[in-house]
């Protein structure tokens, strides 16, 4: 899911131009009723690994519910967005969809989106106190319900084994601070093989965000109407993760990951270790290196134990033509039921409560537990209606501290300058 800078900050510059494009927006949807009565519903998503595990949902929802069908499809994620644009201007819609937080305000507030609240009041199947409070908050807007949480993922430090036995260096623990972090880095870094320590790129969730909330400092301020990255402790710690390229030298540089990204850098060996969130447990596993060599561990800790959580949700289209069989399959992805075959399937942590331990079963390749066992610190993704205007705000203006043409001070207090006039816009 994730790219180089060059082609995230490309991504975003899209999804922005064409969010201005939604206001307004109606039509009809895809979903379609057959001669026989039978309706039939599309499910739009973006992760062909999760197919398997959203068909065997669909599968149980068509049993209980003869006279609707499902079709899952898969749109890749650099593609989603796009498409789900255009067919929310053009009125094809999938009738239930994936919804993402950093996309769920604008969809929501452009009447795009079902509001779900008094069905869920009514429900039977759905109990949103089974959810984290953060992930349903997610999907509020304007004290209504949009979608209902599907999962959530959490940030764990990913190491290769082999590097560190040829290092001497032991395997990330529990008890690991940033010092003890920071002196395995320098240990594990090899100019002449060109082996880097860890990989520290200039990202937000699998990157610099989690060292801010370890050590004291926030994002956004609690009522969302402030950045801050003008605070001592987001200086601090966006000082000392800029100096692990610049200053340290443990991590590849900015221009290094645009040419090749983190991911690659991890997966060829030429990172011993890297922060990478829990969707990325497929792409590992398919991974030879990775699966024969590498592991996951909690995060080390600063001030504090932090890791950034985050989660998707099921949303209908507001505008579907089947209204209530929508709802009905909606209903159902929300269920104990639902979110018991989503744990079996291994692919994604499902948010209903009680459903991690079912999932943690499948996890036998790698220590994925963690990624579960962190929840209970886990700090929300940073998230506000103008997300993705800020988000990019702040990724364009930190490049200059990270490629060393500005200070991180200096850089940080024009973030907070930047992102504060965009949540102004939210009032």
């Amino acid at each position: 899911m994730k790219k180089s800078i060059k082609k995230l900050i490309s991504t975003v510059l899209a999804t922005i131009a064409l969010g201005s494009v939604l206001t307004g927006c109606g039509g009809t949807n895809s979903g379609s009723k057959s001669s026989s009565g039978n309706v039939t519903l599309t499910y739009g998503i973006w992760d062909k690994n999760q197919e398997p595990g959203m068909r065997k949902m669909a599968d149980a929802f068509e049993a209980k519910n003869p006279g609707i069908k499902v079709n899952v499809e898969v749109t890749a994620w650099d593609q989603y967005w796009t498409k789900l644009d255009a067919a929310a201007t053009g009125g094809s819609l999938p009738d239930v969809f994936w919804m993402h937080s950093s996309q769920s305000a604008r969809y929501a507030s452009n009447s795009i989106l079902m509001d779900l609240t008094d069905k869920i009041k009514g429900s039977s199947l759905v109990d949103m106190k089974k959810f984290p409070s953060g992930l349903v908050n997610l999907y509020v807007d304007g004290g209504k319900n949009y979608a209902i949480p599907k999962d959530y993922d959490t940030i764990g430090l990913w190491y290769n084994k082999k590097l560190f036995d040829e290092a001497g260096v032991a395997y990330p623990n529990e008890n690991w601070t940033w010092t003890e972090f920071l002196a395995a880095a320098k240990k594990l870094t090899n100019a002449e093989k060109g082996i880097y320590g860890f990989g520290a790129p200039m990202d937000l969730q699998q990157g610099f965000d989690n060292f801010i909330f370890q050590n004291g400092g926030k994002v956004l301020s609690d009522d969302k109407t402030k950045s801050g990255f003008d605070t001592k402790e987001v200086k601090d710690a966006m000082q000392w993760y800029v100096d692990l390229s610049l200053k340290e030298k443990v991590s590849p540089t900015q221009t290094q990951f645009a040419e090749n990204n983190y991911t690659t850098f991890f997966e060829s060996g030429k990172t011993a270790m890297g922060l990478f969130g829990s969707w990325m447990l497929s792409e590992f596993a398919a991974n030879e290196n990775v699966a024969k060599n590498c592991d996951v561990a909690v995060l080390p800790q600063g001030k504090q134990r932090a890791t950034l959580y985050n989660g998707l949700g099921n949303a209908a289209s507001a505008n579907t033509a089947h209204k209530e069989e929508a709802w009905k399959f909606v209903e159902f992805l929300g269920s104990e039921e639902a979110n018991k075959i989503q744990a079996e399937s291994g692919v994604a942590i499902p948010a209903y409560e009680g459903t991690s331990e079912a999932w943690m079963k499948t996890q036998t390749k790698f220590n994925s537990k963690v990624y579960a066992e962190m929840l209970k610190y886990a700090v929300i993704n940073p998230n506000s209606k103008e997300a993705v205007k800020w988000q990019k705000a702040e990724t364009e203006t930190l490049l200059k501290a990270f490629t060393g043409k500005a200070p991180v001070n200096e850089t940080c207090d024009e973030v907070a300058k930047k992102v504060n006039e965009i949540l102004a816009t939210e009032k």
